[in-house]
C-alpha cells in the first residue's frame, strides 16, 4: 500500500485583514511619535464530525424525513446552509471548515456506494460524501474508525475523490511506522501590511481501529496513541512557523476507552492531548456522538487554555471556534479562543446540494424500498434486552445456516454450531405483511461480516456470565423496572449477547460472574470439554467488547458478506418470514430459580 497518496498540503488564502488603525501625524519633530495599535486578525473555525453518511435530512429506514424528540435535523444539506451563513458574516476568506471524521459509513446511501453501486468499480460513482463535501468547500478532514468498515480500497478510492487532504497522523504504515496519509494540512490568510497568519490543522484518528476492523488492517496500518503522536507533530508544525494550531480529533473527551475495548492507548483521548502536549490552540472532537459547545482544558506545561468542542454528530451540529490573533514582538499570537455550536435545525437545506446529490438519493430510495418477502406477524425488538425476542433468533438462525452451509464437507463440519447476535436497537420492527430491504436493515444497522471460530464449552460458559454482566443486580422480591435493568456498569446495549443453540438462565439476583444456571446442550448439561463452532460477527471476532476466549479462539471461516446481507438472502430465498422457522426459547432472566417475566 503506498504510504502517501497525498502530499502534505500548503494553501495560502488573500484573506480580508484585520483592521489597523494609525496614529496621528506627529506635529512636531520634539514630541515623541505614538504607538500604533496592534494589528488583529479574526479567523473563523467551523467543525464537523460523525457525519455517517447524512447528506439530507432523512430517514431511509423510516423512508421518511427525519425526526427525533428534540426537533434535531440532520444532513450535510442543512450544514451547507449554515457555512454559507457563516462565510457570509466573517468573509470567507477568513474561515477554515474541517471535519473530524466517520465519514463512509452509517447509512444505507454510503452502504450503496460501498457494496451495491460501489466507488471502486471501474467507471464507478463519486461518492456521494465526496461530493457534498467538495461542493461545500471542505478544507481537511480526518479519518475517523468507520472509514475502514469497507476496506482501505473503498477508502483509498475515497480520498482520491476529495479535493481537500484527508488526515491521520497516527495512521501509520505497520513495517515502516511511516504516514500512510497526510498527518498535518497548513494554510496561509494574508493580511495587509502584516505577515500572513499561517494555521496548522493536525489530524488524528482513533486507535481502537487496531481491534474494531483488525482483518482489514492488521499487516498493513498500526494506529499508535493520540498523545504521543500529538506530542511528535505539534513541535514540528510550531517549528514551521505555525501561528495557529488546530487538532482535529476523532477521539472523544472522557479519558476512557469503550467497555472493555482494551488496547494500548486511550480511545477518548482529546482531552489528553489538549493537557498533555503544549503549543495546541483548539481541538475539534468526534467519535463519542456528544454535544460539546466548549469545553476548556489547562494544559499542564504550559498553563494555556486550550479550547475544545464537538458538534452532534450526523451533522445535526457546527463547531465555531472564533480566533482573535494579535501581531505583537514581530508575531501573531493567538489572544482568545472561543467556540459556539449552531444547529442544524434552524436552516433548510441548501438547494445547491439537494440537486447535486437527488439522483443519487432516489436510487438508495428504491433500493431499500425493494420487497424481499412477507412476515406472518410484526415482530419487534422493543424487549429484545430482557426477553428472548424471536427477532433476534432470526439472526441467530441465518447465522448458524450461513456457517454450517461453509462448512459443510470440512473437518469441521461435524461439529454444532452455535450463534451469537446482540439487540442493538430498542426500536426495529419488522411489520406483518410486506418486508422491505429498509426493514432487514433496520434490524442490522452495523456493517458487521461472519466468523467461525471453534470453542469449547467451558469457554461459551465464561462467554455466557461475561455478557450477563450486562444486568444490574436485583434481589429476588426487589421490583424489576425494565428502565434500569440493564446497562450495568454503562455496557452498552451491543455488548450483550444471546446465544443460541444453547438453553441458560440468567438469575440476575447473583452476583456478576455467576449467573448461569441450567446451561445445557441438546438437553444435557453443557460438556465443558466438548467443541462448537460459534458464528459470529467480527466485531466481536476481532475483541470488540473484550469477551473472553473468542479473540484467541480458532477461526475456520470468515466472509466479507455482511450479515445484514445474509438475512435478506435468508428471507427471499424464504419468502415468507414465520417465526415457526427461527424462533427459539434459549434463555431466560430468573432470581433465585423463579423466571423474572
Amino acid at each position: 500500500m503506498p504510504l502517501n497518496r497525498r502530499k502534505f498540503l500548503t494553501k495560502s488564502a488573500a484573506t480580508g485583514a484585520g483592521v489597523a488603525v494609525a496614529g496621528a501625524a506627529a506635529p512636531a519633530q520634539a514630541a515623541p511619535r505614538p504607538a500604533k495599535h496592534p494589528k488583529r486578525y479574526s479567523l473563523t473555525v467551523m467543525g464537523t464530525t460523525d457525519l455517517h453518511g447524512n447528506v439530507f435530512n432523512w430517514d431511509y429506514f423510516k423512508d421518511a424525513e427525519y425526526a427525533d424528540a428534540k426537533g434535531n435535523a440532520l444532513g450535510l444539506a442543512r450544514i451547507s446552509t449554515l457555512v454559507n451563513q457563516v462565510r457570509a458574516e466573517k468573509g470567507r476568506r477568513n474561515t477554515l471548515l474541517l471535519d473530524a471524521g466517520d465519514t463512509i459509513q452509517g447509512t444505507p446511501l454510503t452502504y450503496y456506494y460501498a457494496k451495491v453501486d460501489p466507488i471502486t468499480a471501474e467507471g464507478g460513482p463519486v461518492h456521494p460524501m465526496a461530493q457534498a463535501m467538495n461542493a461545500i468547500g471542505y478544507d481537511a478532514a480526518v479519518l475517523g474508525n468507520h472509514e475502514f468498515n469497507y476496506g482501505i480500497e473503498t477508502l483509498r478510492r475515497f480520498e482520491d475523490q476529495l479535493r481537500f487532504p484527508l488526515l491521520g497522523a497516527n495512521a501509520v504504515d505497520a513495517k515502516t511506522l511511516k504516514p500512510a496519509f497526510p498527518p498535518y494540512f497548513m494554510k496561509k490568510f494574508h493580511v495587509p501590511g502584516a505577515p500572513p497568519v499561517k494555521v496548522a490543522v493536525l489530524g488524528l484518528t482513533n486507535p481502537g481501529i487496531a481491534i474494531w476492523d483488525k482483518a482489514l488492517v492488521q499487516g498493513r496500518l498500526a494506529f499508535p496513541g493520540l498523545e504521543e503522536q500529538a506530542a511528535k507533530w505539534v513541535p514540528k508544525l510550531r517549528a514551521m512557523g505555525a501561528d495557529v494550531v488546530v487538532v482535529s480529533a476523532h477521539s472523544g473527551t472522557s479519558g476512557t476507552s469503550s467497555y472493555g475495548d482494551q488496547v494500548p492507548y486511550v480511545e477518548n483521548a482529546a482531552a489528553n492531548v489538549a493537557r498533555q502536549v503544549p503549543g495546541i490552540d483548539a481541538i475539534l472532537v468526534g467519535h463519542a456522538h456528544a454535544e460539546i459547545p466548549e469545553l476548556k482544558v489547562v494544559n499542564e506545561a504550559t498553563g494555556k487554555t486550550v479550547v475544545l468542542s464537538e458538534p452532534l454528530c450526523w451533522a445535526e451540529r457546527l463547531t465555531l471556534f472564533d480566533i482573535e490573533l494579535v501581531f505583537a514582538r514581530g508575531r501573531w499570537e493567538v489572544e482568545s479562543v472561543a467556540a459556539s455550536l449552531r444547529n442544524s435545525n434552524t436552516v433548510a437545506d441548501d438547494p445547491r446540494i439537494t440537486r447535486l446529490l437527488k439522483d443519487e438519493h432516489a436510487e438508495v430510495v428504491a433500493y431499500v424500498n425493494q420487497v424481499v418477502g412477507s412476515a406472518t406477524e410484526t415482530l419487534t425488538t422493543v424487549e429484545a434486552r430482557y426477553r428472548d425476542a424471536p427477532i433476534i433468533d432470526l439472526i441467530t438462525k441465518v447465522q448458524e445456516d450461513v456457517v454450517k452451509a461453509a462448512l459443510a464437507g470440512t473437518e469441521y463440519a461435524a461439529l454444532p454450531v452455535l450463534a451469537q447476535a446482540s439487540p442493538f436497537s430498542r426500536t426495529s420492527q419488522i411489520p406483518a405483511g410486506q418486508v422491505t430491504v429498509r426493514d432487514l436493515s433496520g434490524l442490522y444497522v452495523y456493517d458487521n461480516t461472519l466468523v467461525a471460530k471453534v470453542m469449547t464449552g467451558a469457554q461459551i460458559r465464561a462467554y455466557l456470565e461475561y455478557s450477563a454482566e450486562y444486568y444490574v443486580q436485583t434481589a429476588a422480591g426487589a421490583p424489576v423496572d425494565v428502565e434500569k435493568l440493564t446497562n450495568a456498569g454503562n455496557r452498552p446495549d451491543y455488548n450483550y449477547d444471546y446465544v443460541s443453540g444453547l438453553c441458560y438462565d440468567i438469575d440476575i439476583a447473583r452476583p456478576a460472574g455467576s449467573r448461569i444456571g441450567n446451561l445445557t446442550f441438546g438437553g444435557a448439561a453443557l460438556d465443558d470439554a466438548a467443541r462448537f463452532v460459534l458464528a459470529v460477527n467480527n466485531y466481536r471476532a476481532n475483541g470488540g467488547g473484550a469477551f473472553p476466549h473468542v479473540a484467541s479462539a480458532k477461526e475456520v471461516w470468515s466472509e466479507s458478506t455482511e450479515i445484514r446481507t445474509r438475512i435478506a438472502e435468508w428471507v427471499t430465498a424464504k419468502g415468507v418470514l414465520d417465526p415457526k422457522d427461527f424462533a427459539s426459547a434459549d434463555w431466560r432472566l430468573t432470581r433465585e430459580g423463579t423466571p423474572v417475566f
